[in-house]
């Protein structure tokens, strides 16, 4: 018998070419690349559903989008994604034949309707009360359930307290999706509308034009960047604290030493506690900044010798409006000034939402795995990050199920596969989005401002690449050349040496902890408005995205150089 699809609860363990892949529903499915680049863990899998379709249709109704949402599923633990249009039964293989579409949009009353709720959202600039619902609301409550639920010490709790614990975080982590992508479509939506305009106007490439929201986004300089540069301002001023930084030792210690230091203590502390449980993924089975001491101490050694974002290019602006025709320079520095405003909430909403959330849902599985290895009901303590919050309440509380061995079996498959190993689409491949021009005029500019800010998050190059050359989407000029450090999950970050270049899959918002590490940036995935491009443009290094392949042919401490003008990477062996 062959093996069936997977589940959260009950995963295929084995060779995975004897694995089926079968479409989780009718139509067609691709395979989420951009943001994941493991299989799932049951964790992860159960609160992220509920919360991504949630947000995502609260945001495209709000702003009157004719893409419902994206219906998440999972293969062999693998996330999958199908655009689900509005109106369209499950498993549309993208829009209507034109003439249907044309007359759908003009005659159908809910077409109709979502269409007017879109220009009216424009007319009222909706983004900017979203943004301040967002700042004055939605991020300090946030902060406040974070921070209520840090302080509390998982390891005085009882086993009945900490199963409690867990079931808390789990609903947690499911709010803080559902913060996430509430404003999802404001985020990005409003920086698409300027693409969309300013690539027509000026017919220059996305890259470029995206260079001039360059320091919009403090965020993006790092988690916790005023907290770093509070304590490395504190490490300066301290001759024994620059002292216990220049000692190469135990890291633990040092970090340990740094806070206990009268006069930089208090800051670097505050630092360590913005970052600790901050995981530097996207899953549970993503380790947390504070475990990985070694990463911190290199950090506050790059801050204190002055790693910083790099300036802003004042002239930029003034050289791409001139090629914007005279009769559009308004809409031009409009569309600009709200793509400004808005560029923060990209990462804004994942620092101060589920990637804080995943954090402390880790810290609260690990506690589990402590308890359940010192009774010798799990081979490691780390593979209680395999449970979902039932199996983990279930072996708590005296049950059997899952054994210490399908854990061990669950961790292992995790580990050792990518998502190279799963195929890029299943049921064929998902029809594009309608052409905007078929679409009234009401509704052209939305559609054209979804697919720009859709294309420049997820599009990549088909340039052909060589054994010598990568090619992808350059995100920010220069030409940096140095050791390539690959990095596979949060496990490798304590490999990363500054000056060192990240060859990745793709980046999580929480990878900014090691930018002022990096001398460039190199992914195999994401395109001009990846967490990685956005990085790489605010810290003003070089940085391709999208080259598809860096990570299967640069080795791991190989000489590449970087040309973040022409998209190619070198590799010099």
């Amino acid at each position: 018998m062959k093996p069936t699809v997977g589940t959260p609860h009950s995963p295929t363990v084995g060779v995975m070419s004897t694995r089926t892949w079968d479409p989780p529903g009718p139509g067609a499915w691709e395979l989420e690349r951009t943001h994941f680049s493991r299989p799932a863990t049951a964790f992860a899998q159960e609160s992220f559903r509920e919360g991504f379709i949630r947000g995502f249709q609260h945001g495209t109704a709000r702003y009157g989008l004719l893409l419902d949402h994206l219906e998440p599923a999972y293969v062999n633990r693998f996330g999958y994604m199908q655009p689900s249009p509005f109106g369209a039964p499950p498993g549309a293989d993208g829009p209507p034949p034109k003439p249907v579409l044309w007359l759908l949009v003009r005659l159908h009353p809910k077409m109709r309707a979502r269409i007017r709720e879109g220009a009216k959202a424009r007319k009222e600039l909706r983004w900017r009360s979203d943004l301040a619902e967002w700042d004055t609301v939605d991020r300090p409550a946030m902060i406040k359930k974070h921070l209520a639920i840090q302080a509390v010490d998982v390891t005085q709790l009882s086993d009945v307290e900490l199963c409690d614990h867990v079931l808390l975080v789990e609903t947690h982590l499911k709010e803080s999706h559902w913060m996430h992508h509430k404003y999802s479509v404001p985020a990005i939506l409003i920086v698409g509308d300027f693409v969309a305009g300013a690539t027509e106007w000026t017919g220059l490439p996305a890259g470029e034009l995206l260079g001039l929201l360059r320091g919009s986004s403090d965020i993006s300089h790092g988690f916790a960047a005023d907290e770093l540069r509070t304590a490395a301002e504190a490490i300066r001023a301290s001759d024994t604290a620059q002292g216990l930084l220049d000692v190469v030792g135990n890291d633990e210690q040092m970090l340990a030493d740094l806070g206990a230091d009268p006069a930089a203590g208090g800051a670097v502390s505050a630092y360590l506690n913005a970052v600790r449980y901050r995981c530097v993924g996207y899953d549970v089975g993503e380790k947390c900044a504070g475990e990985l001491p070694g990463l911190l101490v290199d950090t506050l050694r790059a801050a204190t010798k002055g790693a910083s974002a790099g300036p802003a290019d004042n002239d930029a602006e003034a050289t791409i409006r001139a090629l914007v025709p005279v009769e559009h320079r308004t809409e031009f520095d409009a569309r600009l000034a709200e793509a400004r405003l808005m560029y923060r909430l990209r990462d804004e909403r994942g620092v101060f939402a589920d990637g804080w959330a995943t954090g402390l849902a880790r810290r609260a599985l690990m506690e589990v795995g402590r308890r359940l290895a010192e009774s010798g009901r799990v081979l490691d303590a780390e593979h209680a990050v395999e449970l979902s919050a039932s199996e983990a309440v279930g072996l708590l509380g005296g049950g059997e199920m899952p054994s210490a061995t399908e854990l061990a079996d669950r961790f292992t498959y995790r580990e050792s596969h990518t998502i190279d190993d799963a195929p890029p689409f299943l049921g064929g491949e998902p029809g594009g989005p309608p052409d905007p021009s078929i679409l009234p005029g009401e509704a052209r500019r939305w559609a054209r401002a979804n697919d720009a800010a859709l294309g420049n998050l997820f599009g990549v190059t088909d340039a052909e690449n060589t054994d010598e050359i990568l090619i992808g989407t350059p995100v920010n000029a220069g030409i940096y050349e140095g050791t390539a450090r690959l990095v596979h999950s949060a496990q490798d970050f304590g490999r990363i040496q500054r000056g060192d270049i990240l060859v990745t899959r793709n980046t999580s918002p929480y990878f900014n902890v090691v930018l002022p590490l990096l001398g460039a940036i190199v992914t195999d995935r994401g395109g001009q408005l990846s967490h990685a491009a956005i990085v790489a443009r605010e810290y003003g290094i070089p940085g391709i995205v999208g080259t598809r392949e860096a990570t299967a042919k640069i080795i791991d401490g190989s000489r590449v150089r970087v040309d973040g003008s022409t998209g190619e990477v070198h590799l010099l062996g």
